[in-house]
Formats: structure tokens, sequence, C-alpha cells
């Protein structure tokens, strides 16, 4: 296993600026996944690290040794890209043993290794196949197989699920994040996907214009989210423009006017009275109900229905409350009672949902 770290890394293409002073360290064995929108740099930090671009400043190290300048058939990673990258006129075998041979390695041991990795992913009778010949999750796995089969110190994984159907991207996410855990490889995920970076990793790290704006587990970033790209990028959020109309030090409360009514939640560090903030809070976490609901710390609100979409497991609810849209969802919905467009409804958040974020 491997430790990857990365100190004040910059890439500029001409006048763009795709890397804007990342640093960070990537433990032994961790699955971290890269997230963001299209164009925030996470495809370039990948590239960086497996040697296919030199940065502009900064340095890279695989344990103790700086890497930087060293060409990515020195650096002993293993990349699975996004179009899988086969070779469409040799075999599966072919295709896998491809870099066993550029190692010249003995034929005795890639059929070894072979038989070994074919295994593990379960595609034994797929070797004398050709590419065309198999669907789009085998493709991946035979990917998948020939980055793992050189043992590679670093794994590297550049949208690898973006070109399968939903439901076989499921199944592929939970054969990588098995295979990673078992051969406690050091990985790094290229996504834009929230939910599958959720599913997979060991940490995130959100990425926006060059910058990396939190690094956490999934349960971190999900429910503590250090500011507003991060919230509304981890998932659905609700998000109500406040000021914090006073601070009671002594019960450790704030109260928070919004444009909806007045929100009480826990004393937040950090803000103090007549501070411009947002009250945040997702869909999930919010209560309807068809009678005005208990007075509890938190905020309560009314409005009418004005959209539902039913997704099997779950319920989606669009709701209008002076002029201002809240989403909510109710799981399970088919044995619970159905609201109706036009619906009126009352809203309840308890405070430990609620989150301030600063304007």
């Amino acid at each position: 296993m491997v430790r990857v770290s990365v100190k004040d890394l910059w890439m500029s293409f001409d006048e763009v600026v795709a890397l804007k002073g990342v640093s960070l360290d990537i433990q032994d064995g961790e699955l971290i996944t890269f997230l963001g929108p299209s164009g925030c740099g996470k495809t370039t930090f990948l590239r960086i690290i497996a040697g296919l671009y030199r940065p502009t400043r900064g340095e890279v190290f695989f344990d103790e040794k700086r890497v930087t300048d060293m060409p990515p058939w020195e650096r002993n990673v293993g990349l699975v890209f996004q179009d899988y990258a086969l070779w469409p006129h040799i075999t599966v075998y072919e295709n896998i043993i491809y870099g066993l041979k550029l190692r010249k390695i003995k034929k005795e041991e890639i059929d070894k290794q072979v038989k070994r990795v074919a295994s593990i992913l379960r595609i034994e009778e797929l070797l004398n196949r050709y590419p065309y010949q198999l669907s789009g999750g085998q493709q991946q796995r035979v990917a998948l197989a020939r980055a793992i089969i050189i043992n590679p110190s670093v794994l590297l994984l550049d949208e690898p699920l973006s070109n399968l159907d939903a439901k076989i991207r499921m199944n592929v996410r939970t054969e990588i994040r098995k295979l990673q855990k078992n051969l406690k490889i050091t990985s790094i995920y290229v996504t834009h996907d929230q939910e599958e970076a959720l599913v997979l990793s060991d940490r995130i790290a959100i990425m926006n214009m060059g910058v990396v704006e939190q690094v956490g587990t999934p349960v971190e970033l999900y429910y503590r989210p250090k500011n507003m790209f991060v919230a509304d990028f981890m998932g659905q959020i609700n998000m109500l423009p406040g000021k914090v109309k006073s601070v009671d030090y002594e019960k450790k409360v704030l109260r928070i006017s919004t444009g909806v009514g007045e929100a009480s939640v826990d004393l937040a560090s950090g803000f103090k009275e007549d501070d411009e903030v947002y009250v945040v809070f997702r869909p999930e976490n919010v209560e309807i109900s068809r009678s005005t609901p208990a007075e509890k710390h938190g905020i309560i609100f009314n409005g009418v229905v004005d959209e539902i979409q039913f997704l099997g497991n779950l319920a989606r609810l669009s709701i209008i409350v002076d002029n201002t849209l809240i989403k909510a969802e109710i799981h399970n919905p088919v044995s619970r009672s159905i609201f109706t467009v036009g619906e009126q409804v009352y809203l309840k958040v308890d405070a430990q949902h609620i989150r301030l974020l600063a304007k």
C-alpha cells in the first residue's frame, strides 16, 4: 500500500487555471473520491497523479518518494478510463496481460496472474472473447482486471461507470468497492455522481473551480457541509436566507428570522446578532402533516402542495410557502397518508436537522 501526498499543486492550460494550490494526503489503502461538476479540475488532478500531466507547480509523493517528474510507466499505477480503452482487435486475455508483457513477465507467471484476477472479477469465461462481444458491465470488469493485474501501488479510476445503465452501474460499483477493500489498494476515484461517491468512498474531496472545498467522510460532508457549494452539491437541500434575530447564550439558542417564519436553532459558534445566514435542511428531514404540529425547537410553517413525484420507495413533494419552494420527501409513501396537489399542509423541521451557513 502507498500513501499519496500532493503539496501546493497548480495546473494551467494557457489562460485556464485548472488546479489552484491543492494540498492533500491520501492514506494507505484508502478509497478517496474527487467529486465535482464538469471542469472543476478533478480529472486534471487524476492525470497528474498518473504522470500523464506534469503540474505547473507543486509536488507529488508516493510515500516519501517524489514522483512529480517520473513518467507513468515508472509509477506503477493502474488506470481505468471512462471509455474502458480496450484494444478491439485482440482478445480479453490479451487485453488483460498487456501491462505484464511490457514488463517482460514470464508466460507461466502471466497465466497464473490472469487466473487470479479473472477469478476475482468472475470473467473466466470471457477470456477468449473480443471486446465487441461483451456487455458494458463485462467490458468494465475487463478494464479493472487489466488495471489490477500489475499489482499497482495506486489505482486510478476516471468516471469508470458513466457509460453503464443505472442497474448495471449499481452492481459494478459494489464490485469495485469489494475489490478495493479486499486488495487494499490505495485508490483515487473521479466522478460527478453524488450517490456513487457516497456509496464508494472512505473520504470524499469536493472540488470547485480548481479548489478542494472540503474533504471528509460521506457522513461528514452530507450532514456537516462547511459552505453552500458543498451543501448544494451533496444531494437535495432547502435553503432559506435569514438573519440572526437574537442570541440566547444561557439557553444556547439562536433565533433566525426568515421569509417563511422564525427558526429556533442550537447556538452555533461564529454567529452573532444581525449576521446574514442561510438556514439549510434536507428534504428527508421535513415532517409533513395535515394538522398543526406541536411547538418544538426548530422551524414550523404551512404551505400548499404544488407537485408530487412518486418514485416507488419515496415520494418527492414541492410545497409553496409564501412564494418559497420547499422540498420534502416521504419514504415508503404507500404505507403512509398520501397528500394531493393543492392541499394545505404543515411542515416542521427539528433543530437537530438544521445547519446554519454564512452568506
